[in-house]
């Protein structure tokens, strides 16, 4: 007992050495690279954030929603209720979740994101994505990106998808399976295209690997992707991981394109 008690004070010490160091470090940083908005550029009081203007822009998907497809409701109809669109075409995944509407400061991260090679951004949105999971990030068995063809992913050199996925794994402590679901056809860009037209381009699409298989079996899989559109990519990739053997497909992205609500 008497070594434990002359310990604590060096312990102690070394402790708060360490945090004056870490501060100074970040101010280091933060001096070199100051805390600006993800969106607009301006100046905030914390890395990975937004400014007021910008977050005004962001629509929140909240509840009231259809359980199956997220859409947000106007009103709430009541607990479990689902959209018309998931009734009359139940989709192959067991469900979607998303965190805003594709607008304003959100099609900015994502556009950032994708095409202006702002990975940094992958650990401000991947937190929303655990967030407005409702819980199935923390419940699934693994975590699997959308992935690119291995040619788009070269001319690309890193795919977004799995930038958000790899930080949702890590954050939430789950299975990262980046290799397990590979896209086997080189698909045209799916940015034009209509509701047809896109099932048609990534029909076939995805295959899941050996190994993947393996690891997938009775699994419940968190599928991430940055956008959801017509829903086209994300149910291709799904009917490869039904196909292989998954038990239950949550769809999760950063935003979601619609016209408005219900």
């Amino acid at each position: 007992m008497e070594n434990e008690g002359a310990e604590n004070p060096g312990r102690r010490l070394a402790d708060g050495l360490r945090r004056g160091l870490r501060g100074l470090m970040a101010a280091a940083v933060d001096a070199v690279y100051p805390p600006v908005c993800a969106g607009c550029g301006r100046m905030t009081g914390q890395h990975r954030g937004v400014c007021p203007a910008c977050w005004s822009t962001l629509r929140l998907i909240e509840r009231p929603y259809c359980e199956v497809l997220g859409l947000p409701f106007s009103h709430d109809l009541g607990a479990g209720i689902l959209s018309a669109d998931a009734i009359a075409n139940p989709p192959v995944f067991e469900r979607l979740r998303s965190v805003a509407i594709h607008d304003g400061i959100a099609k900015s991260l994502v556009h950032g994101l994708k095409y202006r090679d702002r990975t940094d951004l992958a650990v401000m949105m991947a937190k929303w994505m655990i967030r407005a999971s409702d819980g199935h990030v923390r419940a699934c068995d693994a975590v699997v990106p959308v992935p690119l063809h291995a040619f788009r992913l070269w001319n690309r050199k890193f795919n977004q998808s799995a930038e958000l996925a790899r930080v949702i794994a890590r954050m939430s402590a789950r299975p990262y399976l980046p290799s397990a679901l590979i896209r086997i056809k080189r698909t045209a860009r799916q940015v034009g295209l209509g509701a047809s037209q896109r099932q048609d381009n990534v029909r076939g699409a995805f295959q899941v690997t050996e190994a993947g298989k393996a690891a997938l079996f009775g699994k419940r899989i968190v599928l991430v992707d940055d956008v959801y559109t017509t829903g086209a990519t994300v149910s291709a990739a799904t009917r490869a991981l039904k196909k292989a053997g998954a038990a239950d497909v949550t769809v999760l992205t950063f935003a979601r394109a619609m016209s408005g609500l219900i």
